[in-house]
């Protein structure tokens, strides 16, 4: 069943750091899992930073302005820690980094806010649109619907369209598949748990960034035990929350990654959960805790790179 998705919803819960230089994406592009030294201007990347040991400290959307002006939304929550960090390892680059949060307005376009730039298409995710100082880049569709991200200056008029709830729009990015890393999730997830091989987050033909060596790994030694999928509960769901296997209930099998109210009642969630406990009944917080139902990904994993 599908439910009406249409509108535009601010996104304020996300935040936005500038990389400008010279160097800016060949600074990114050693930093970073996907390849920035080849992003063109009408693509935008699904990307992550890791520490050494190959953990998700943040997740971002990333695309350039110009040659010298990179722009990465991620979770606002997360922006100075990581803003902080990865300033660490500019060294000589000719790249300066800032949190420009204050300096660009974000909206979530959804059905035909998002098809109506672009004359009724409905384009490739990770795609990129700009109309003068304005970017769009083009989303995971959810729902049977398409969506877009929108960022452009503050002084800029908005994007004109129906209003959508920005709880409306959090669902979205959960029937979407598309994890975006928030603070209780820092530093607990190799990409692949959240299946960013999947879905266009982790480039494996590029050069070196801290923790490629457990990514590859992880993606090459046969040892993906755990996923990210869509799943279903009749209670409120929290971000770091954790499920237990019916068959075992001292050890978690998995995490809840993001939850937002469903429509049709209810919540919609992304675990990541072990494989094997997939087949089994599955709550939160332990034995007598909120009941999980498992739903389709709207995408297929990858099981060839």
């Amino acid at each position: 069943m599908t439910y009406p998705l249409n509108g535009i919803a601010p996104l304020s819960h996300l935040g936005v750091i500038r990389v400008e230089g010279e160097d800016a994406t060949k600074f990114l592009h050693g930093q970073l899992t996907q390849d920035f030294a080849l992003l063109g201007m009408n693509e935008a990347r699904l990307t992550a930073f890791l520490s050494a040991k190959g953990r998700m400290q943040a997740s971002f959307i990333g695309f350039k302005r110009s040659a010298t002006d990179v722009l990465l939304v991620c979770s606002r929550d997360l922006l100075a820690p990581t803003l902080k960090r990865l300033s660490m390892f500019v060294l000589r680059s000719k790249a300066r980094l800032t949190d420009a949060t204050a300096d660009f307005a974000l909206f979530g376009l959804a059905g035909e806010a998002a098809t109506a730039l672009t004359n009724g298409s409905i384009l490739l995710p990770w795609s990129k649109t700009d109309r003068d100082l304005v970017t769009i880049v083009h989303l995971y569709p959810a729902a049977g619907q398409a969506r877009a991200l929108w960022v452009g200056p503050i002084d800029e008029p908005a994007p004109a369209g129906d209003s959508l709830k920005p709880e409306l729009w959090q669902w979205s990015e959960i029937q979407s598949g598309i994890a975006t890393l928030t603070s209780p999730l820092v530093d607990l997830f190799v990409p692949q748990m959240l299946n960013y091989e999947s879905v266009g987050g982790v480039n494996f033909k590029k050069g070196c960034y801290p923790g490629q060596e457990v990514v590859a790994r992880s993606q090459f030694r046969g040892t993906l035990k755990r996923r990210t999928y869509l799943v279903h509960a009749t209670e409120p769901l929290v971000a770091g929350a954790e499920v237990f296997a019916a068959s075992d209930a001292e050890q978690p099998c998995g995490v809840i990654v993001q939850a937002a109210e469903s429509p049709a009642g209810g919540v919609d969630a992304l675990a990541s959960l072990q494989v094997a406990s997939t087949g089994e009944s599955l709550r939160v917080g332990g034995a007598e805790g909120v009941a999980l139902l498992l739903d389709t990904l709207p995408y297929p994993l990858l099981e060839d790179i």
